[in-house]
């Protein structure tokens, strides 16, 4: 497996990468166990060329996660929420029933929420910029409190 690690005032996340992309990015609270992924050249450089970038990141600088991911194995739905969160700029929030409207599906609320909560490669896609319609953060697989502090990091450097 591919892997790259990078401190951040929340403590070690763990990159992990296949040939074809990022396949995982796991926050220190984190207890799902990592998958294998794979071990060649280019997986290995496509992480820690990706933890460079998160430390950058959580340094405050503006950064531009445009990596290929490698989602194998995720539906076609939550591949389309996940590829429309990417376009939501940096210190910007959008509501789950605005994402699912911009997926063609703007009953699938809970659905996009199910998304969230399955994103394997948080930060990259930006799962932190997704609230509730009433403008309260919802929820977050990393702790609300970072989720929080993620959107005040964004809102005030970079």
């Amino acid at each position: 497996m591919a892997t790259s690690h990078c401190s951040t005032p929340f403590g070690t996340i763990t990159v992990v990468a296949t040939a074809r992309g990022i396949c995982r990015v796991r926050f220190p609270n984190e207890t799902r166990p990592l998958e294998d992924g794979d071990s060649s050249a280019a997986a290995a450089t496509l992480a820690k060329g990706v933890s460079r970038k998160l430390a950058r990141y959580f340094g405050g600088k503006a950064v531009e996660f445009d990596e290929p991911l490698d989602l194998n194995g995720a539906s076609d739905f939550y591949q389309r929420v996940w590829r429309e969160l990417r376009k939501v700029p940096r210190g910007k929030t959008l509501s789950y029933a605005e994402l699912a409207r911009r997926t063609g599906k703007p009953n699938a609320a809970r659905a996009v929420g199910a998304a969230m909560a399955t994103n394997p490669v948080p930060v990259l896609i930006p799962c932190h910029r997704v609230i509730r319609s009433d403008g309260s953060l919802g929820g977050f697989g990393g702790g609300l409190d970072l989720k929080r502090r993620l959107l005040e990091l964004e809102r005030t450097r970079g």
